[in-house]
């Protein structure tokens, strides 16, 4: 146990006065004897042999086996005689005093014999001592004798046997036991001056200490480990087939320009030029302009939804397992037709089921499939426009492709 010089030196009082030269040698000349006493005392309780002759044993007759000679083994025999093995509570607290004393001397300080000599401290300091050797000889005595042997009397020694009976008596085993440890406890912080909870804390920081140092070396060992193992994994060869990836650039979607002025068919120009004056032939079929002429255009589908349109209809089909692409977009006054071309291994009858599936996910309310397509190996599909715009009777009576047709 160390000790730092604040802790030596005595509390409370005034200062002591400076040094003269005697009372300086003579503080000087009291450290000096009592490193020497203390030195001789702790050979003579190392060394204590049963068989030397002291106090309480006459001897064997042969050589002292005690390093003190026959003056450690008269102090050994006393000490172990009156305390047991408690004696080394006033060595320990002989150490602390001369520590104390040291301290003062190192400070420049005298020794406080100005104070009195039953000082409160050096009352508090006896009386704690006093109480320290009762309680550890009682608690020897009750719990230790099986080292009597060792020991020149009973467990605990003198002081023991008288004190421990007692508060066996008054207190019982377990009781006494209690109370005994309880009075070691605070006897031995009042004479050593120093608090028991700093040593808990202290103790707690160094196992706490030991605990988070454990803890770094094994968190270190796991990332060396686990960096081994990465360097492990880097140094195996993998040879993985290399498959090249085709990047797919959407075809762009042929789109027809709408029309927007239907052809007129000779018929309608021979009407328009009618005679002024005359009677007109007889005619089996009544003239066009009787009818209602057609309107102008209203807004069409334009280029970027027909283009957004397609992509649409490819991705949905997609999705249902269907590959398709879209070749042709024709926009129209009621409906846009899309000719898609399937893939390899796609049947029409595939893309026939999906038309009501394709509807509701384009929110349309139904779509039209075109099977066959005269002349071409593609399909087509008739979406609904968002606009649908108004067809005139004169407009298809009149068409050239109306009556080109060769039902007419």
């Amino acid at each position: 146990m160390t000790y730092s010089l604040d802790t030596l030196i005595t509390s409370g009082g005034a200062s002591a006065a400076p040094r003269t030269g005697l009372s300086r040698f003579a503080h000087e000349t009291a450290i000096v004897l009592g490193l020497v006493g203390m030195v001789f005392w702790l050979i003579a309780l190392i060394s204590y042999s049963p068989q030397d002759a002291a106090f309480s044993t006459s001897g064997t007759g042969g050589l002292t086996a005690n390093w003190g000679g026959r003056l450690g083994a008269l102090l050994a025999d006393a000490n172990y005689f009156l305390f047991g093995f408690s004696a080394w509570w006033p060595f320990a607290a002989a150490v602390r005093a001369w520590l104390t004393s040291l301290a003062q001397w190192m400070r420049g300080e005298g020794r406080a014999d100005s104070q009195g000599h039953f000082s409160r401290t050096r009352i508090a300091f006896w009386l704690a001592l006093a109480l320290l050797l009762c309680a550890s000889c009682a608690l020897e005595w009750s719990r230790l004798y099986r080292f009597e042997g060792k020991l020149p009397d009973h467990a605990g020694g003198a002081l023991g046997f008288i004190v421990g009976p007692l508060g066996v008596k008054w207190l019982g085993f377990t009781g006494s036991g209690l109370v005994f440890v309880a009075l070691v406890v605070v006897g031995a912080a009042v004479v050593f001056r120093f608090s028991w909870s700093h040593v808990a804390e202290r103790l707690g920081a160094r196992l706490y200490g030991l605990v988070e140092a454990r803890r770094e070396k094994r968190e270190i060992a796991e990332d060396v480990a686990l960096g081994q193992q990465a360097a492990r994994l880097r140094e195996e060869v993998l040879q993985e087939e290399r498959v090249e990836i085709e990047e797919h650039h959407p075809v762009p979607v042929l789109i027809e320009p709408l029309v927007l002025d239907v052809p007129k068919s000779e018929r309608v120009a021979k009407e328009r030029q009618k005679p002024l004056f005359m009677e007109l032939p007889d005619s089996k079929l009544p003239q066009v302009d009787l009818l209602d002429g057609p309107t102008g255009r209203q807004e069409t589908v334009s280029n970027e939804t027909l283009e957004m349109t397609s992509r649409l209809i490819e991705k949905k089909l997609k999705d249902f397992g269907v590959e398709v692409r879209v070749v042709l977009a024709q926009p129209g006054p009621v409906i846009t037709r899309y000719e898609i071309e399937p893939a390899t291994g796609v049947k029409g009858s595939q893309i026939v089921n999906l038309a009501k599936d394709l509807a509701r996910s384009l929110s349309l309310v139904s779509i039209r499939v075109i099977e066959t397509i005269p002349g071409k190996n593609f399909m087509a599909l008739e979406l609904p426009n968002a606009k649908r715009q108004s067809i005139r009777l004169s407009e298809i009576l009149g068409s050239q492709v109306y009556n080109e047709a060769k039902s007419m």
